[in-house]
């Protein structure tokens, strides 16, 4: 509280003497003597308040001065410098610190384990112990959670080797994290096992070692596992708390259980549970998944939320997708009035309201402003302005927006050039959408599911067998799933094509994969669906049994493109 004090105190004399030497300066007048401890205190003021180019002030106005920055100081100066993003820097303070104690390290590893830099983790965590300092067990949990986080279980089970062999006890944190890392892997057998082996050594599950499980049934979509742990955990005594719920809010509408994620919402004011911020976001998710959109106000009447940047740009999203871009745009501007930073989610909001409310021209200007202004952005800025622009029908401004970034070199990846595709068949140039395939392939990013049903639906249009033949080989390999309108599409194109039986002979091999729809697989053919096919028995029983007699003709290549329109909103 003390220092908490004293930055609002420093900040008043910053505005007075503008600098570190002015604030110095102002000190001497009035008596103070300036000692090596005036800049360390000073450093630490700055370094509590956050003001960092400070920080760098003092730091070199202590060598000004004759002063040394001992081991402290030079922490100070590495934990700002990973802040700030100079991480190659703070490694280099690291290594030239000629005395450094426990907090350089773990000040290090803290900073590294946020930035989940897992190979300088390695290393730092390396030279700790090579130099005798030992992690304490906040420490060892810091460095295994990341490790789990990041699939690594092979270094997280060494890390644990060590905490072992120094004696350090596996705690119920310890015992969480692990089953974490494990869930991510969707390996919920071994998690299971986990459990059972943590019970046995005496360590009681709590409430974040049950959440971490339920969290893992629910994202491999066995929810009723999740809801069987859910009442195991209620009958230990244990009760759900806030982050148990927001987690069930979140799954539940990410596997379509919609009205149990709404439930457990309306729920938090029965428990006397206060929302959070997060609460709000996965409501907002919920809504927008399920389309309810009418329910929101009702829902959130007499909500009182912390307005954060996280807040602002789930309600962004929600206005695009509830039909109001208008709004999101609005939102964006009283964003920027209330001294919000945006973010690449920002961004991506603004320019999808921009687009849905057609004000195309000035979407286009915002993102190339963004482009200009804000360097370094992800695919995924690329691909909402091409996919806005094709959703309001502006194809041809689409793919001049989609090819400069190609020309560009702007970061692009697969789903990127799957709504670009899209966009090419959409307007008709299925010739063009062939090109921009190969160089999609040329450039090193392999298609995704969505890429090779839409490209199956192009060379089927253009009766290009062995296109189709290739493709179906492709995605065999990859192990890629038919889309259902495909199978039929092809199978009634196969139907009417000579020199089809390589690609019948593939459909084959991909039902034996299971890499053809259930629904599809279902429905018996009649034999006139088969009529005029030379294939071989096999190739014909397969034809009979598995085709759907209506649906096969005439589908169109809906489903296809949508699909890749809302993996991109």
């Amino acid at each position: 509280m003390a220092f908490d004090h004293m930055v609002g105190v420093v900040n008043r004399l910053m505005h007075r003497y503008e600098t570190v030497g002015g604030v110095v300066r102002g000190l001497e007048s009035i008596g103070c003597l300036t000692k090596a401890q005036t800049f360390l205190l000073l450093l630490r003021i700055y370094w509590r308040g956050g003001m960092y180019h400070m920080v760098f002030e003092a730091f070199e106005q202590m060598g000004c001065y004759g002063f040394s920055p001992n081991t402290f100081a030079r922490n100070v100066i590495m934990d700002v410098l990973f802040k700030i993003g100079r991480v190659d820097v703070a490694i280099k303070v690291l290594k030239e610190t000629q005395l450094p104690n426990f907090l350089t390290f773990n000040i290090a590893l803290c900073n590294l384990c946020k930035l989940n830099d897992l190979v300088r983790v390695r290393e730092v965590f390396t030279m700790m112990l090579g130099m005798g300092y030992y992690p304490n067990v906040e420490t060892f949990e810091m460095v295994l959670n990341c490790f789990c986080k990041l699939n690594k279980l092979v270094e997280a089970y060494q890390v644990l080797g060590r905490m072992i062999a120094l004696g350090i006890p596996i705690s119920v944190n310890v015992w969480s994290i692990l089953i974490d890392g494990i869930c991510r892997l969707r390996r919920i057998d071994i998690a299971c096992s986990l459990l059972e082996k943590m019970v046995k050594t005496g360590s009681s599950p709590n409430v974040v070692t049950y959440t971490t499980l339920i969290k893992g049934f629910m994202e491999s979509k066995m929810v009723e596992d999740a809801f069987h742990v859910l009442n195991l955990m209620k009958s230990e005594g244990y009760a759900p708390d806030l982050v148990l719920c927001n987690v069930l809010i979140d799954c539940l509408s990410k596997v379509g259980r919609y009205d149990d994620a709404l439930d457990v919402f309306v729920s938090l004011q029965t428990q006397n549970m206060a929302p959070d911020s997060y609460t709000f976001c996965s409501l907002l998710s919920t809504v927008c998944l399920s389309k309810r959109f009418s329910l929101l106000p009702k829902l959130v009447h007499g909500l009182v939320i912390e307005t954060d940047l996280v807040v602002c740009n789930a309600l962004l999203r929600y206005f695009c997708n509830a039909g109001f871009p208008h709004r999101s745009v609005e939102l964006y501007n009283d964003m920027l009035d209330r001294g919000f930073t945006p973010d690449k989610y920002s961004f991506v909001g603004l320019l999808s309201g921009l687009c849905g409310a057609r004000r195309i021209d000035e979407a286009v200007n915002v993102y190339h402003g963004i482009i200009m202004n804000f360097p370094g952005q992800d695919a995924h800025i690329h691909t909402v302005i091409t996919n806005g622009l094709i959703k309001a029908g502006k194809f041809y401004r689409a793919i001049r927006v989609f090819r400069k970034a190609v020309v560009e070199k702007y970061p692009l990846d697969a789903v990127s050039y799957t709504v670009a595709i899209c966009g090419l068949v959409k307007s008709g140039r299925t010739g063009d959408a062939s090109t921009l395939y190969n160089q999609m392939k040329e450039a090193s990013i392999s298609p995704i599911a969505h890429t090779y049903n839409v490209m199956l639906y192009v060379f089927h249009r253009e009766r290009d067998l062995k296109m189709v033949i290739q493709l179906l080989q492709e995605m065999i390999d990859a192990r890629i799933e038919l889309s259902c309108n495909n199978y039929f599409r092809l199978c009634n194109f196969l139907c009417r094509s000579h020199n089809s039986d390589s690609a019948v002979n593939l459909l084959i091999k991909m039902r034996d994969l299971g890499l053809i729809p259930a629904k599809a697989m279902r429905v018996p053919l009649s034999e006139e669906h088969v009529q005029g096919l030379k294939v071989d028995n096999e190739s014909y029983l397969l034809l009979k049994d598995y085709l759907e007699n209506d649906l096969f003709v005439g589908t169109s290549g809906s489903e296809d493109l949508s699909d890749v329109a809302a993996s991109v909103g």
